[in-house]
């Protein structure tokens, strides 16, 4: 089987060669689509003013984006194989610099939500096609260095997210306010589309054509799952949400066996169930959806913690976030060295640098001072980017060249479900501790639940193949 280890983009000669240009024109993508996941928390409460919005639509801000960006990514990565990743790399920019526009341009809520559902959807189109691209143009070495700038790339984007939100707001350039965190992708976003029809080549899997059936059985249902889980909590859990959890394992049972059906005829899946006989891919995908459940989680209970209990300001709060972007940078420059070594344990040891961060901050939760949580924080940081770094590459691994879109939506996948199920679990742990005590006590034992699921990861990892990461 051709590993990724030997891909090359089609019609083009061996790209293990290229430069950096692909890597940094794509990276801005996708650092651009995590970004706008995280950075819109700290707009919330300008948002809400200058809008007049309710909560419903404040909570659709956040979660429609989350939603499309999740149930459109194993979608869109196999229409990159078919059709050509940067094609769908560049349409899906295309359609993210416009409804970033059409975000900071907003004259009221409903547009506002409209947009970010449809941003999620670009996000989507956009996202697989990074990982696929990265695989198909450089080899070797290069190839697993180009995975783990994937994985800083992602980081960085969450870490980052609550200071740079809070920077742009209190710059208020042009008196954009809130604005301006939707407006500054736009220039980004063009300079993107500039370069990348000239410095990042094509490649493509399988012709064939797309699995409609399957498509429509896998939206609908990864949306049964998502949507109750961004949602529900903050309805109160009503019963729509139980139908839709109840309905989503037999939408999905339906996928899987359709899927197998068209496997056996002789026509090209939507996904390829094959993937998950390979041993990195299959406990790779569970360690990824197991361990993000814990970043955007920690983020939530963190911005609660601070903005709602420490009542501190957007760019204070961000600020204090920026002890963890410090954590996630160190762990940037040690990682790669500590791989070679370590092999798959650098992603054991890392969930349990995360859990000993957590239970840090777990136990200065009540003091005087929110700067008492700065050695937590950063350890916290150190630990993810010790495990979003060499992610990629150990999941990956092995992934055959024509499946390195649907393979790369699958992982993207699971890595946003994770977050919208770490958000859902957290969300509950939290406003239930906050409702019998106090945010001190309810932020404590967030920290401990989000140490049990590191520590679950660190198990996992033992199950991954000795190869995996070395």
């Amino acid at each position: 089987m051709t590993t990724t280890q030997n891909f090359q983009a089609v019609g083009r000669p061996e790209t293990g060669e290229r430069g950096l240009g692909p890597l940094l024109v794509v990276l801005t993508g996708t650092f651009m689509t995590f970004l706008d996941f995280f950075i819109v928390n700290v707009a919330l409460p300008s948002i809400q003013r200058d809008l007049h919005a309710g909560p419903a639509a404040i909570q659709l801000v956040v979660a429609g984006y989350g939603l499309t960006f999740a149930v459109g990514m194993i979608t869109g990565g196999r229409l990159g194989d078919l059709y050509g990743r940067r094609r769908l790399f560049m349409i899906g920019l295309a359609l993210f610099t416009m409804t970033s526009a059409a975000c900071g341009l907003a004259p009221d809520a409903l547009f506002l939500v409209v947009s970010r559902v449809l941003q999620g959807g670009a996000g989507a189109m956009m996202t697989p096609q990074v990982l696929a691209i990265l695989g198909t143009v450089y080899a070797g070495e290069r190839r697993a260095k180009a995975f783990a700038a994937y994985g800083m790339t992602m980081g960085i984007a969450g870490v980052l997210g609550q200071l740079l939100g809070g920077l742009l707001i209190q710059a208020d350039i042009a008196g954009s306010s809130w604005r301006g965190i939707f407006l500054i992708n736009v220039p980004v976003g063009l300079a993107g589309l500039l370069l990348s029809n000239r410095v990042v080549p094509e490649s493509r899997g399988i012709r064939s054509q797309l699995d409609l059936t399957g498509t429509a059985l896998a939206s609908v249902g990864l949306a049964a799952v998502i949507l109750p889980l961004v949602e529900g909590q903050q309805h109160g859990w009503p019963a729509w949400t139980w139908l839709c959890l109840a309905t989503a394992p037999v939408l999905l049972g339906a996928f899987t066996a359709q899927q197998a059906r068209r496997k056996r005829a002789g026509r090209a899946p939507l996904l390829d169930l094959g993937l998950f006989r390979n041993r990195a891919f299959g406990v790779g995908t569970v360690t990824a959806l197991t361990y993000t459940l814990v970043p955007p989680s920690f983020f939530f209970a963190l911005a609660l913690y601070l903005q709602d209990g420490r009542r501190l300001s957007a760019l204070f709060s961000g600020t204090i976030f920026s002890a963890v972007g410090a954590g996630f940078l160190a762990a940037m420059l040690l990682t790669q060295a500590m791989t070679a070594r370590l092999g798959r344990q650098i992603l054991a040891l890392g969930a349990l640098v995360t859990a000993a961060g957590s239970l840090t901050m777990a136990l200065a939760a009540s003091a005087p001072s929110p700067t008492d949580l700065l050695p937590g924080l950063a350890v916290t940081g150190f630990g993810i980017g010790m495990v979003l770094v060499p992610l990629s590459a150990t999941v990956l691994r092995d992934v055959a060249a024509e499946q390195a879109g649907s393979a790369a939506g699958v992982l993207a996948t699971f890595q946003q479900a994770g977050g919208a199920l770490g958000v859902a679990v957290i969300g509950v742990v939290f406003f239930r501790e906050l409702h019998a005590s106090s945010f001190p006590h309810a932020f404590a034992v967030s920290l401990v639940v989000l140490a049990i699921l590191t520590t679950l990861t660190a198990a996992l990892v033992q199950l991954l193949p000795r190869h995996a990461s070395s």
